[in-house]
């Protein structure tokens, strides 16, 4: 017999009922708890995991690749490229210095070269004492910042000396075609405007490419195929876009690069259609003997800078990387003030004056040299002497010995 109360069995499977459905629920409260403490792990370890790889992977220096190659010949590519910077800095020195003490240099020509002297100088200056250096590193490396200070350098010398070859293309088209002009063509104030464009374009074209390459975010590897810093290989290591760096570029090369290029070729062109017109020999040679050295120095700047970036880097070794590299960024600087001026006699006298004077030259016989004319030279002729003829003779004689 069942004592328990009337109803107590139905009471007890409600209860039983409650239980269960509480259990239920809370099992799957738990479950979706789980989930969502499952995908709230997985999205921070997301989020973690690449902020830890960044802080792996930012680039704090680079490693400069160059002359790797040969590890034996180290302290013997020390002493060649000392002896290139100290001839650097020693010919181009003299020409700012002999610019500067002889009064017969004053002169929009040798104006135009003591700054071209100056670039020089700092152009080498950028480059070499860091690769000095890191002959003697078993590990060649050099700081971020560095490196983008030696970009800044680098192409604000480059792009000033540019535009400023253009502006003494310039100043041989006036001397050659319109001498009688050259006076006021070439006045103190338009070479300072020149000279103040040449450096004001340079400024602002590495001031623009230095500030878009602080921007790039630069993961590893950290090595450059080179000596040196310069905007393409900091672009190659780049892991961000960098459409709008390589759009500057293009438009930098084609200002800043090509514009000058196409100007001194056209000034180069009616350069030599008007020797051309001169009747004797001796005039076309001493007319083509004042533009032949800043033609040569033309040739080589564009002819080295023109394989160095443009021809395809795809089937070269880095040692004909380096080596090309080396003509345009160390042997150029060298050459210039041999090619241009070292080798000018006006030039030897204003050296000569350093150690113990030079005599004065006397004029030559039907000459008379106006002081006020920047050395322009007119010659006296006698009456019966076409114009004509009387203007090709000024050509030839207002046109200094290169």
């Amino acid at each position: 017999m069942d004592g328990s109360l009337p109803g107590s069995s139905i009471h007890g499977i409600f209860q039983a009922r409650v239980l269960e459905w509480g259990a239920i629920a809370f099992s799957s409260h738990a479950l979706k708890r789980s989930k969502s403490i499952g995908l709230l792990s997985l999205f921070l370890k997301g989020s973690v995991t690449p902020l830890v790889m960044n802080n792996q992977t930012d680039v704090t220096e680079f490693i400069f690749l160059g002359f790797s190659n040969h590890p034996n010949l180290q302290g013997l590519f020390f002493l060649i490229f000392l002896v290139i910077y100290l001839t650097t800095l020693l010919g181009n020195t003299l020409i700012i210095i002999s610019t500067g003490i002889s009064s017969a240099l004053h002169t929009p020509m040798y104006y135009f070269l003591s700054n071209l002297s100056f670039l020089d100088i700092c152009y080498t200056s950028t480059t070499i004492p860091v690769m000095l250096m890191n002959f003697f590193r078993e590990k060649k490396t050099i700081s971020y910042d560095s490196c983008l200070s030696q970009v800044f350098f680098l192409v604000t010398c480059a792009g000033a000396e540019c535009v400023l070859l253009a502006a003494m293309a310039y100043d041989r088209y006036v001397a050659i075609c319109h001498p009688l002009q050259y006076p006021v063509l070439m006045s103190v104030k338009v070479c300072v405007f020149l000279v103040t464009g040449s450096w004001l374009c340079g400024l602002v074209n590495s001031v623009t490419h230095t500030v878009l390459a602080a921007t790039l975010t630069l993961c590893g590897p950290n090595q450059i195929s080179h000596f040196l810093c310069d905007i393409p290989f900091l672009l190659k290591l780049s892991c961000s876009d960098t459409s709008l760096n390589e759009f500057v570029l293009h438009v930098a090369s084609a200002t800043i690069g090509l514009s000058p290029c196409l100007f001194t070729a056209v000034s180069y062109i009616l350069i030599i259609s008007a020797i051309l017109r001169i009747p004797s020999a001796q005039g076309r040679r001493k007319a083509f003997s004042t533009c032949a050295s800043h033609l040569t120095v033309v040739v080589v700047f564009y002819g080295t800078a023109n394989f160095n970036y443009d021809r395809p880097r795809e089937g070269y070794s880095l040692d004909m990387d380096i080596l090309v590299s080396v003509l345009f960024c160390v042997m150029t600087p060298m050459l210039n003030p041999i090619i241009y001026s070292l080798r000018n006699k006006e030039v030897k006298c204003a050296l000569r004056k350093l150690v113990g004077g030079c005599p004065t030259a006397t004029p030559k016989p039907g000459f008379h040299e106006d002081p006020g004319t920047e050395s322009t030279i007119f010659m006296k002729l006698d009456l019966w002497h076409s114009f004509n003829f009387i203007f090709i003779q000024g050509v030839e004689d207002s046109l200094p010995d290169m």
